[in-house]
């Protein structure tokens, strides 16, 4: 009897992990769909060549490249690792990647603030009109 069981538990394992790939797969194609309506609107609003805003928004990518990896990490190996001190004792402490999933999800929340302030201010403005935007533009011209 314990056979059977065990095929079933390998089985549900199996389907656990493709469960797990399609909702990533889901939430990679979602914040897809919103990067591109956000580069939309900054385009609407003049800033898609924007310096300050080019950078954020780049590095809000990143943020949420390194969100995905350390998910599947977490997702991968549990919420739970063991320790083993010099002598020999073991430890099961939280994961590792869980402070490091929060302190980019904090990041991230931070860096979107910006980009919506960085819209918010430069909604319906020419690029051109900004004496700022003008130094940049030619710093970036050398």
């Amino acid at each position: 009897q314990k056979k059977p069981i065990g095929k079933i538990c390998v089985i549900l394992e199996i389907y656990k992990k493709t469960i797990q790939e399609l909702l990533r797969a889901m939430a990679e194609l979602s914040l897809k769909k919103q990067a591109k309506k956000l580069l939309k609107e900054a385009e609407a609003a003049g800033l898609k060549q924007n310096f300050f805003f080019r950078t954020t928004f780049e590095r809000y990518t990143v943020q949420m490249d390194l969100l995905k990896e350390l998910q599947k990490t977490i997702e991968d190996d549990g919420a739970t690792v063991t320790k083993t001190y010099v002598k020999g004792r073991e430890n099961i402490c939280t994961h590792p990647a869980i402070t490091e999933y929060n302190k980019t999800a904090t990041a991230a929340n931070g860096t979107v603030a910006t980009l919506i302030k960085i819209l918010e201010a430069f909604k319906g403005e020419e690029e051109s009109t900004s004496k700022l935007q003008s130094f940049l533009d030619s710093m970036n011209d050398e």
